[in-house]
């Protein structure tokens, strides 16, 4: 047996194996640097590979451009490797954000592996500084937080697995449920391609026998539903307002497009995060921060309202938001995506970036398609303020009577940079009593938000001249 020393293993590598046995037989290094460590290579009488062996027990690293390494073990990279996971190599994190911010060509999976890591962070520093509480006021044992590291570490890893081609600019496209307006949601295909896609992966590897999860257990963490059990005090971290989620796009987001929008003390804020115990009434304790460190939840928030302002509601990438769907609804067969149920669950996995790439390449997207690949985009004509007052309504609807048809399109932000009242972050003082306060009544800044509502009109870009020569006559007329 021949052991090589391995490689690093970066992002846009894939699975290593072929990069691996060929190491392996020519003997080459990496040198003395962290690796992801080469599994067993059993050669045959002849010289020829008979076998990669699997160890169980081996721990990998991958290289990220924001955490540095992320440590995966073999039942994590099982799951990794297969097809459905994979697929997120082909989910672009940011649409066409890269039209305007040309690196911005980041996938959701690298910020998958990201949110698993930050969540394992997460999780380690709250264990550490709650843990007397956990285990009064949720009979945890050694074992059970041992079990439930890692099943947060899994639901971190597959929050976003049933993410569609372009990730949230293409959500309008989600069939309805039964006979009501409401649409399914990506965590909906998420929880679906764990239970289905995923279960063999995730229930048979040997390493599950020391936990005994089902695919089921990591979807319910992920889903709104109650039968996570105990482990729903964990489901803050994947999916709430100070979660892993956030912290990595935001960090890595702004990494990739080059700007400082979304930068905030992430070390500070881990180290921060503790579990609070709730009123004498209830016995389940919340997620929560120490006073010494609500500087940096408040940064987290922050940080998403500077990197919505000034990237995700960009007027031109919303413009290219706006192209992209009415595109898919050429592409797609009932202009929608299928259902995340039975053989339509299938089909949907088929959807990615490359294959709509591919269409619109090919013609196939009709006008829009067209647009995208001329960078002949819808223009912004006019647009009101991030919070609207009647005034404002009032002026938006004159301007767009003055236009008329030209308008081809209206969109609006709908934005909540911050929730109050139940979900409002507490943050523990232990400033002569502990008392627990909303991190709003400790941040001005955050108090005093609101929701952006803020309405963008498009025009043709061959109508441009002519509608701003409407507006200004609009305005003379006062």
């Amino acid at each position: 047996m021949h052991l090589s020393p391995g490689r690093h293993a970066d992002f846009d590598d894939g699975c290593l194996t072929a990069h691996m046995a060929q190491d392996a037989m020519d003997g080459s290094s990496c040198g003395t640097e962290l690796s992801l460590f080469l599994r067993p290579v059993v050669y045959s009488s002849v010289g020829g590979l008979e076998e990669l062996a699997r160890d169980t027990h081996r721990k990998y690293e991958i290289r990220c451009p924001v955490h540095g390494f992320i440590q995966i073990d073999d039942w994590e990279r099982q799951i990794i490797d297969q097809p459905a996971f994979q697929r997120l190599r082909r989910i672009r994190q940011l649409a066409f954000t890269d039209l305007l911010y040309p690196a911005a060509m980041h996938t959701r999976f690298e910020h998958s592996l990201g949110v698993m890591h930050t969540a394992t962070l997460l999780y380690d520093s709250i264990v550490q500084k709650s843990g007397e509480l956990l285990k009064q006021q949720l009979a945890y044992d050694q074992d059970g937080l041992a079990r439930d590291r890692r099943l947060v570490r899994l639901a971190a890893l597959l929050h976003d697995v049933g993410h569609a081609p372009f990730s949230h600019s293409s959500e309008d496209l989600f069939p309805k449920r039964g006979r009501g307006n409401e649409k399914f949601t990506h965590e909906d295909y998420s929880a679906a391609i764990i239970r289905n896609e995923l279960r063999s992966a995730i229930e048979d590897h040997p390493l599950n026998g020391n936990t005994g999860f089902k695919a089921d257990n990591i979807a319910a963490l992920i889903g709104k539903g109650t039968e996570a059990g105990r482990a729903v005090f964990w489901r803050d971290l994947i999916n709430g307002q100070m979660d892993a989620d956030r912290m990595d796009y935001l960090i890595r987001d702004s990494h990739h497009i080059g700007v400082h929008y979304g930068k905030f003390d992430l070390r500070r804020l881990i180290l921060s995060v503790i579990a609070i115990p709730r009123d004498k009434d209830d016995r389940s304790p919340q997620l929560g921060i120490e006073e010494g460190g609500w500087h940096a939840a408040e940064a987290l928030v922050l940080a998403r309202y500077f990197m919505f302002t000034q990237v995700y509601f960009h007027k031109t990438r919303v413009a290219y938001d706006i192209h992209l769907r009415e595109a898919m609804k050429t592409l797609l067969p009932l202009g929608r995506f299928p259902k995340p149920e039975g053989a339509e669950l299938k089909e949907f996995l088929k959807w990615d970036d490359w294959r709509v790439l591919g269409l619109i390449g090919k013609g196939r997207a009709g006008e829009h398609g067209r647009r995208i690949i001329e960078r002949n985009h819808f223009r912004e004509i006019y647009h009101t303020p991030e919070v609207c007052s009647d005034k404002d309504d009032r002026e938006l609807r004159i301007v767009k009577a003055k236009l008329g048809k030209l308008v081809v399109a209206q969109e609006s932000a709908k934005k909540s940079w911050y929730k109050t009242g139940n979900t409002d972050i507490p943050v523990l003082s232990k400033v002569r009593r502990p008392r627990v306060q909303p991190l709003s009544k400790y941040s001005k800044a955050i108090e005093g938000m609101k929701e952006n509502n803020q309405v963008l009109l498009y025009v043709d870009g061959a109508d441009r001249e002519e509608a701003e020569k409407r507006i200004r006559k609009g305005r003379q007329q006062k």
